[in-house]
């Protein structure tokens, strides 16, 4: 299992990976709402410290968490890049695509 905000961290190091590869190319997308539905087991950790945590179940899981202590978690990530003076548009991607992308 990973965690959650393990996977949205890779997932920004990807589309951040794609737009350096393509910012010089003269065709560029735009980079829509992101929709990503996940299985996650929660967990709680105790003491002064305690936190919970998500980890994303992976499809065909062990089995090691049962069902009644996983949920399915839909959410919608919408990226956006930092422009001049501080404001924000919305995220561009462009370049050739790449083995095994899709």
């Amino acid at each position: 299992m990973v965690e959650l905000s393990e996977m949205i961290r890779e997932l920004r190091t990807q589309l951040t990976a794609a737009a350096a590869a393509g910012a010089h190319e003269a065709l560029k997308f735009d980079v829509g709402p992101i929709e990503l539905e996940v299985t996650v087991a929660v967990t709680k950790e105790g003491g002064a410290n305690g936190r919970v945590r998500f980890w994303v179940v992976e499809a065909g899981g062990n089995g090691k968490y049962a069902t009644s202590e996983t949920q399915r978690i839909t959410f919608t990530l919408q990226p956006t890049t930092i422009g001049p003076g501080g404001t924000t548009t919305t995220a561009r991607i462009s370049g050739a695509e790449v083995d095994g992308e899709r």
